[in-house]
């Protein structure tokens, strides 16, 4: 804190709200005149206004005789903290007359600070309470003296604060503990010259934990060998000491180690003590310290564990991603060490907390070795199977994400040791009629691929699994399989007959006498049931209220298969799906199956095929548009069995293209997660051991051998990540906003700075006018989800003069907000001025993310709000302008494209989080027409949970997709 330059800017440790005292302040007179009053309320009433008076620059020298004469003997206990309050924030040393001013500025005697004759009352005061019988006023007193920095007043009160070392109560003790490390720190010298000792006397024979803790500080600052030598005879016990005490040790350790490596011997066992402390604090700073101080395998080793046992011992769930961040970069070096606790860290798979739970897997699936497989993927399957249980209420919170997580963790375990792939590839298929069924056959149509002598043991399951499936999504993905790896003729048999079991005799359309049962029959099955309450005459002749239960006829139970359920429903795609997987099972059954079999089965998925063809001429549903392609894409399956022209041009694409694609795919996908491990590895340093080191300083003025010296502007770029000044000032004068006219009296521009749910303004004020504006207020008003937190203070501007001010506003959510307001001031007359407004953009908040493909559309079948923009562009190039988009919006685009590939037409999925957790889902669907001169039209689709991200969205995309920007030259 810098030194104050004159009396009334003393040193100040709080703050009192300007509402203290409601009405505005009163006068230096009627302040003291309430000081004489015997209320003690209206004293400390009278107190508070003239602190608040004195923070405010007033010097009030009339109150100081007034808080000496009537408050400072009060036994009242608040009013004694508010005239500690006053004894902060009064001016203690006498104004320097002009005559010492003029000497000291001519060269003569600096100005020497006196202190006021009334101080010495208030020393004899504060005597007084360090004296007191009572040992709060004692201790509030000691904590007092913590912040006085004068040396007068200090002085006269270090026998008395001695005196409080040896008192009773450890309240006391270890207040005076800390006023003599305070007083010897600032004046040591002078007033303490002995104090390390008296604090080493102290501390041996102290047994309160606060004070001995304390006592060890001001060792720890003041007398650091003491402090060291106190460590060693005590080290036994320090465990007993307390947790203050142990954090004491620790920072104590990491200063002298890092001072001076050797001394780390001296440390090690009392270290080791710590990482068994009973406090999570402590045993978790003690391994830290460990870590930095040591890389020996036995010291790595005793931290991991400790971190394991917090992971596993504390419900908080910060501590538990703190502790896994350090888990992650112990993993960095010694990951054999980490694999010895592998089992112990997936304990933590247990916390319903589905973020843990990811960090967990990230942690582990690295250090997955051949000897510990069978234990991970044992766990991974057990945990899997949990999800499933209805009565685990914290599988039931994680839900469907939690299982998506496991089936991956799986699946980078089979992929990368084959042997445990037989063993979950059946555990996980036993899901395949769950909610994450769709990330358990993705799973295994990867597994068939990629290890043939698993097929035969995989299709017999699947082809007993499929009646349980419910998701038409994954109805298709399994009859890909089965077309595409059916090989024998036993397996493709039973194939084809299940496959026509599931889907029933053709035709596959809901008759209208079918629809309505079916109709009466859910109505009569949604019907609740009835309570009839009737008056009755019994038997022997009173009354009585009969009340009879009506309960809707149960319904009989519907045994119509999935598969045919889904056609019936109108699933066009589902049905092409079908009819290609029964052509490649006829396809290949020509050279394994008798000719009689074979015609039976090809006259049997011709006639499947016509009626899923009238299916979808009949059905009106949302893949009406698909009806011309169900149509082409049936007619070449029909061909390819009736034609054998066709089927020489057409068999190879259907029996050989489909996998060969697929197994291309699998390579990309593994190609791409070894490109992105290693863009992880660490980078390799581009300054060597022994390169040379320039010494500015050292070299000659002039630069010999073209070997020119760099700035110190280049430097400090460099060394501060701005390697590239100039757009940075760009960047920073884009926030910049003018507020009013260079013509109005009073010129104003903010910047504006964004830090996540914070902005902060920097408003710059200057008065343009020759007189002083008294009371110059910026009053700032928000729209949309902000809140200002700190309004800007009033200021007092001179002729021509300028001030720079601040306000800070709260965000609550990704929503397109204003910042409007005015500027009032007192002149001759009270002015006032409009602002102009600050519109803040949305690309503030929003971060590009990724996700899986299966979230996206799971999240763009639940988000309920959508915004559809249609696009008017100048661009010509598809992947131009999607690049371009992506650009504008700072989003991830999750479809993969490839630059050389030509089209007229292009989709993409796009997706970004906002700082809130808000997802923003973008969908760009683009046309290259060749009758609109080739201009691209289509559409952009934004969905989100929430309007105000799909509004904002929107309309940056509608004022960014005109055209690229203009590049400057």
């Amino acid at each position: 804190m810098p030194a104050p330059k004159n009396s009334n800017e003393s040193y100040c440790t709080f703050t009192l709200a300007s509402d203290v005292t409601a009405g505005g302040l009163p006068s230096e007179e009627e302040i003291a005149k309430d000081m004489e009053s015997n209320d003690s309320e209206v004293k400390k009433m009278a107190l508070k206004a003239a602190i608040l008076a004195m923070l405010g620059g007033e010097a009030m020298p009339r109150i100081l005789m007034q808080v000496i004469r009537f408050c400072i003997n009060s036994d009242d206990k608040q009013l004694k903290k508010l005239c500690m309050l006053y004894w902060e924030v009064v001016p203690k040393y006498q104004e320097p007359t002009s005559e010492e001013l003029l000497a000291a500025a001519s060269g003569g005697p600096p100005v020497q600070r006196k202190m006021l004759p009334e101080m010495l009352l208030v020393c004899n005061a504060l005597m007084n309470d360090l004296t007191h019988p009572n040992e709060y006023v004692r201790g509030s007193m000691l904590r007092f003296l913590c912040k006085v920095k004068d040396e007068e007043i200090l002085g006269p009160l270090i026998p008395s604060i001695k005196a409080c070392l040896e008192h009773r109560h450890p309240y006391v003790r270890k207040n005076a503990a800390l006023a003599i490390f305070h007083a010897h720190r600032l004046h040591g010298e002078n007033l303490l010259p002995d104090g390390a000792s008296i604090m080493e006397e102290f501390i041996n024979n102290e047994t309160d934990m606060s004070s001995r803790r304390n006592a060890f500080l001001m060792m720890f600052n003041e007398a650091e060998d003491l402090a060291i030598q106190y460590l060693a005879r005590n080290i036994e016990s320090v465990s007993s000491f307390g947790d203050g005490f142990a954090l004491l040790v620790l920072e104590l350790t990491r200063r002298v180690c890092r001072r001076d490596p050797t001394q780390k011997s001296r440390f090690v066992r009392v270290l080791f003590q710590m990482l068994s402390s009973d406090s999570a604090a402590v045993s978790y700073e003690a391994a830290w310290t460990l870590v930095s101080l040591s890389s020996a395998p036995t010291a790595v080793r005793a931290a991991a564990v400790t971190y394991t046992n917090l992971l596993n011992g504390q419900n908080d769930n910060n501590v538990k991603l703190i502790v896994l961040e350090r888990l992650e970069d112990l993993k960095k070096k010694h990951s054999k060490i980490l694999q010895e606790l592998l089992m112990d860290i997936l304990r933590a798979l247990s916390s319903p907390n589905p973020d843990i739970c990811k960090k967990v897997l990230d942690v582990v699936m690295d250090i997955v070795t051949i000897r510990n497989v069978n234990d991970v993927v044992g766990t991974l399957k057990r945990e899997v199977q949990k999800t499933t249980s209805e009565t685990d209420s914290s599988m039931e919170a994680k839900g469907a994400v939690y299982r998506n997580m496991l089936v991956d963790a799986i699946h980078s375990c089979a992929a990368r040791f084959p042997d445990v792939a037989e063993s979950v590839v059946h555990t996980l298929m036993e899901f395949i009629s769950t909610d994450g069924d769709m990330q358990v056959v993705l799973f295994v149509r990867a597994i068939v691929e990629q290890y043939p002598n698993l097929r035969a043991s995989i299709l017999s399951k699947l082809l007993n699994s499929i009646d349980e499936v419910s998701t038409n999504q994954v109805m298709c993905v399994c009859l890909w399989i089965l077309g595409e790896y059916c090989e024998d003729a036993d397996t493709m048999t039973e194939a084809f007959e299940t496959i026509t079991e599931q889907l029933g005799p053709p035709p596959f359309i809901v008759q209208a006498d079918e629809k309505e049962a079916q109709e009466k029959a859910a109505a009569a099955a949604s019907e609740t049931p009835k309570l009839v309450t009737k008056n009755v005459v019994l038997a022997d002749g009173t009354y009585a209220t009969q009340t009879v239960y009506s309960e809707a006829k149960a319904t009989e139970q519907d045994d119509t298969p999935e598969l045919r359920k889904m056609i019936l429903n109108g699933d066009v795609f589902l049905g092409s799906l079908v009819s290609a997987c029964l052509t490649k099972l006829c396809l290949r059954a020509e050279s394994l199956i008798d000719g009689v079999k074979l015609k039976k089965m090809t006259v049997d998925s011709l006639l499947i095929m016509c009626a899923i063809v009238k299916m979808a001429e009949a059905n009106v549903s949302a893949q009406r548009s698909s009806l011309a392609d169900c149509q082409e894409r049936i007619t070449m399956c029909s061909r390819a069995l009736l034609d054998p022209k066709a089927k020489s041009i057409l068999k190879k694409t259907f029996l050989e293209d489909g996998k060969a694609t697929f197994a291309a795919f699998l390579k990309t996908l593994k190609d791409k997660e070894a490109n992105e491990s290693k863009k992880d590895e660490e980078v390799v340093p581009t300054t060597q051991a022994d390169d040379l080191i320039h010494f500015r300083q050292l070299r000659s003025m002039a630069v010999q051998g073209g070997d020119v010296d760099l700035d110190d502007g280049a430097d400090l770029a460099r060394a501060t990540g701005y390697a590239d000044s100039g757009s940075l000032l760009t960047t920073e004068l884009s926030h910049v906003y003018q507020l009013s006219g260079f013509a109005d009296p009073v010129y104003a521009e903010a910047f504006v700075t964004v830090h996540d749910y914070d902005i902060v303004l920097e408003i710059l004020l200057i008065n343009r006018t020759p007189n002083t504006l008294a009371n110059l207020t910026v009053e700032l008003s928000t729209m949309g989800d902000m809140k200002i937190v700190e309004r800007p203070q009033a200021q007092t501007l001179g002729p021509l003069d300028q001030a720079t001010i601040r306000s800070s506003i709260k965000v609550s959510s990704t929503e397109t907000g204003h910042i409007f307001g005015t500027i009032v001031y007192d002149d001759a007359s009270t002015g006032y001025i409009n602002l102009n407004d600050i519109h803040m953009d949305i690309m503030d908040y929003i971060r590009p993310a990724t996700c899986t493909d299966e979230a996206f559309r799971s999240m763009w079948a639940e988000f309920e709000w959508e915004n559809k923009v249609a696009i008017s562009t100048s661009i010509s190039d598809l992947l131009g302008f999607l690049n371009h988009i992506v650009k504008s919006t700072n989003m991830c685009c999750l479809t993969p494209h490839d630059a050389e590939e030509k089209g007229s037409f292009l989709a993409a999925n796009l997706y970004a989080r906002s700082v809130f957790g808000e997802d923003a889902l973008v969908n760009v669907s683009v046309e290259k027409k060749e009758d609109n001169d080739g201009k691209l039209a289509g559409y952009i689709r934004i969905r989100s949970k929430t309007q105000g991200i799909a509004l904002s969205l929107g309309d940056r995309i509608t004022t960014v997709q005109r055209g690229l920007p203009e590049k400057k030259a």
